[in-house]
């Protein structure tokens, strides 16, 4: 070879070495084809997987993980489009649970802990008229970033404005205020516990009555869907969860009117929001969102005198909205899949609810026993139990239990009573909502 050949032919193997060594070396099983590149594909984020073995609360089905459902002849197909760690469908007036998915997941609830919070305080306050003056410790030891309605100290409030500040704007505020009046934190946390325990929610753990995020503090779509039921059996609380907008009191100065401002339902369901419409029938209940809990929600809708709960815990979608829409999509799908589905478990009744015998199907469908208790008997022939309000917050609950899941005694009644939104009135309220508050409840 010439030298003027021998140094072409170094000239070209330094050009073409920086491009050998940058490309890397191709695997025998990923054959590179022309145009292709041999960038290595991202790996999506690895998802927390629920445990082998969950509470058989309701039924066997909804402690195992997955999805579960039964489908009937012409029965829908579950939504694809679903990507919470759990979720639940369930219908409000019998308790039989449609489908769900990690039921018993034992996950942070961030502020729909605050349905809990509101079913065990609200008999206690039953004076909405009653005012509080409000101290610097009715406010102390809220965390930082809360959802605050905008209560000042020094200034006096109703019960009516704390539970609506509770209801609407997601208020650690309100909270804290209310729960200084119940005398203090430790006795609001404790009988939260026992109603939870006495509702039969058993994955439920109390550790701060707003949902903030705290160790140990969890709940489950089950719980939280047997909490729902158990609040909407309240007038003042389907009135609050029912109320899109509010007027809620300034600060009060000498010698002039005391001045309100409006506050508007976080439940983008029930007001809307931009690239989300208002759900049809919607009526409630509570949604939530931590760093630590993701989006979290549980609504309750009305469609043909049928009634739907549905809770969506911690979507990993990136869409807008997302658990807002993933629970519009379990409602439609429950809705269109009523008596075309065999349950797949129930909603138990409460402990202080006595049935007369066990459910036709067996374990399926009953509750489970509490460690060194009998496990309670569910079904049956009818029998309505009026339970009366306990000293540690009781569910104070008219029931009746027949065929082994759990029905409101005069359902239609509940259906009548309850305060739902006028209709089309969400569509014609702004668009134009304020930023969600309950980034960290």
């Amino acid at each position: 070879m010439s030298a003027s050949n021998r140094t072409a032919a170094a000239v070209a193997a330094a050009l073409l070495l920086p491009l050998v060594f940058a490309a890397g070396p191709a695997h025998a099983d990923e054959p590179v084809r022309p145009g292709a590149t041999t960038k290595a594909p991202e790996k999506k984020e690895e998802q927390p997987k629920p445990p082998p073995n969950m509470s058989s609360v309701g039924g066997v089905l909804l402690g195992l993980p997955g999805t579960q459902v039964k489908l009937g002849t012409g029965a829908p197909v579950l939504p694809k489009e679903l990507s919470a760690r759990s979720w639940i469908v369930a219908d409000a007036q019998s308790g039989a649970v449609l489908a769900s998915h990690n039921a018993h997941w034992r996950l942070a609830p961030a502020s729909t802990l605050k349905m809990l919070f509101a079913d065990t305080l609200l008999p206690k306050f039953k004076d909405k008229k009653q005012t509080h003056l409000v101290t610097a410790r009715d406010l102390a030891g809220l965390g930082e970033g809360s959802s605050l309605v905008g209560i000042k100290e020094k200034q006096t409030y109703t019960v009516r404005d704390l539970w609506l500040g509770v209801f609407l704007r997601s208020g650690n505020d309100a909270v804290r205020v209310l729960t200084e009046m119940n005398q203090g934190l430790a006795k609001t946390v404790a009988e939260m516990n026992a109603h939870a325990a006495e509702l039969q929610a058993l994955d439920t753990r109390v550790k701060s009555p707003d949902g903030y995020d705290a160790p140990g503090q969890v709940s489950s779509a089950y719980d939280l869907t047997l909490i729902a039921r158990s609040g909407m059996q309240k007038e003042e609380f389907r009135e609050y969860a029912a109320t899109p907008r509010a007027a809620f009191p300034g600060e009060a100065k000498p010698g002039k009117k005391r001045e309100t401002f409006e506050i508007q339902n976080t439940n983008r369901l029930l007001t809307g929001d931009f690239g989300i419409a208002p759900y049809p029938g919607i009526a409630g209940v509570k949604n939530g969102n931590t760093t630590h809990a993701g989006a979290t929600f549980t609504g309750v809708a009305e469609r043909n005198g049928r009634v739907l709960l549905v809770t969506v815990m911690n979507p990993s979608s990136k869409e807008q909205h997302a658990v807002y829409k993933e629970t519009a999509r379990l409602l439609d799908w429950g809705f269109a899949a009523a008596g075309k589905v065999t349950p797949v478990g129930e909603l138990v009744p409460p402990r202080n609810v006595v049935p007369s015998a066990r459910p036709v199907g067996g374990e399926e469908s009953g509750a489970a026993a509490a460690p060194g208790e009998e496990r309670p008997a569910t079904g049956g022939p009818a029998v309505a139990s009026a339970a009366k309000e306990s000293g540690s917050g009781g569910a104070g609950i008219a029931l009746a239990v027949a065929g082994g899941v759990l029905v409101l005694v005069a359902g239609a009644v509940f259906l009548v009573n309850r305060r739902w939104p006028a209709a089309g009135g969400a569509r014609r309220r702004s668009r134009t909502a304020a930023p969600d508050p309950d980034v960290n409840p």
